[in-house]
């Protein structure tokens, strides 16, 4: 993919994904038609909000709305203003969600992709309308994630269990990919004017638009891949120099991870700040003490906090004060 490329150049390499893509969606459409998710009652404001549905599903069926996801996403990819570095880690998560959800060998393709026609711009839906999907569109990016990265850990975790750490390792590398992906989703998602989030959208997730503001905390993708990660902690909760000593790949891989988790943490705190600047966030009690910046820096320095002895370039001075305030 030439995340890096002119905008020209660039523009049609997500073309052809998103064409590849759309082959696959064909050929698993074959096998059995995706569930009417809309049909589907919402568990959560959350998951209406953001068209979001849970259900058991085959292998096929996973593959399917798995691939749906990421060829809506590719599209909107093609127009949308992020950066080089950010669409490389989005497309490098949709690769390996396709890896994990069809079962595909990676490096396994065709050599030669067919030419795709490109759209004439300025032509079809209005702006607005495009950036209200989008909005939709970078979540439901970041849900898949969430849900993948939870299974991988979950799999790194099972065969730590049971003593096969070349798969666990292997695991916990395809982990990695999808949490660096988590804040290129959660970009993609606002590429957006900031005037236009917060004159439209942000209204449209807060009460009288719904029944109770919309908060990340709601979401149960991110639900499970939180606890996949309390369950790993809990198997290998050596620090760092101590699993280092005994288990160094283990040691390089975890802490690969959490520097990932942490640095999630640390982009959301700025990606909040461009889009709401020093406001309170919509789910924030009005007598908080904090603004919505303020509150995901104190998640970041807490996660950071916890973080500090596992991995090899940890925030003591974070933990030390986390510490101290434990105590008081």
């Amino acid at each position: 993919m030439a995340t890096h490329a002119r905008p020209i150049e660039r523009s049609l390499a997500l073309r052809q994904a998103a064409a590849a893509a759309c082959e696959l969606v064909a050929s698993l459409s074959d096998l059995a038609p995706a569930v009417a998710g809309e049909g589907m009652p919402a568990e959560s404001t959350s998951q209406s909000f953001f068209r979001v549905r849970e259900r058991e599903l085959s292998d096929q069926q996973a593959a399917l709305h798995g691939l749906l996801v990421i060829h809506r996403a590719l599209e909107d990819l093609c127009d949308a203003p992020l950066s080089g570095a950010d669409l490389a880690l989005e497309v490098a998560g949709m690769r390996q969600s396709v890896i994990d959800l069809t079962g595909a060998s990676p490096g396994v393709g065709r050599d030669v992709v067919p030419p795709v026609a490109v759209p004439e711009p300025g032509t079809g839906v209005s702006l607005e309308s495009v950036w209200s999907a989008r909005w939709l569109i970078g979540h439901q990016v970041h849900v898949l994630f969430n849900v993948c990265a939870a299974v991988a850990v979950a799999d790194a975790t099972g065969h730590l269990r049971h003593g096969d750490s070349d798969a666990a390792l292997r695991r916990l590398g395809d982990a990695t990919v999808y949490v660096r992906g988590f804040p290129a989703a959660m970009v993609h998602a606002s590429t957006i004017p900031a005037d236009y989030y917060r004159a439209a959208i942000r209204q449209s997730m807060a009460p009288p638009s719904v029944d109770i503001p919309l908060s990340g905390r709601q979401h149960r993708g991110y639900k499970l891949f939180r606890a996949a990660m309390r369950d790993l902690l809990s198997v290998v909760p050596d620090s760092y120099e101590h699993l280092a000593a005994r288990a160094p790949k283990l040691a390089e891989a975890r802490g690969t991870l959490l520097e990932a988790d942490i640095v999630d943490g640390e982009r959301h705190v700025t990606l909040a700040y461009s889009m709401v600047h020093l406001d309170r966030s919509i789910a924030q009690k009005p007598e908080g003490p904090d603004n919505a910046v303020a509150e995901l820096r104190l998640m970041r320095h807490r996660r950071a906090a916890q973080y500090a002895s596992l991995i090899r370039f940890g925030d003591h001075y974070i933990a030390d004060a986390v510490a101290q305030l434990r105590h008081s």
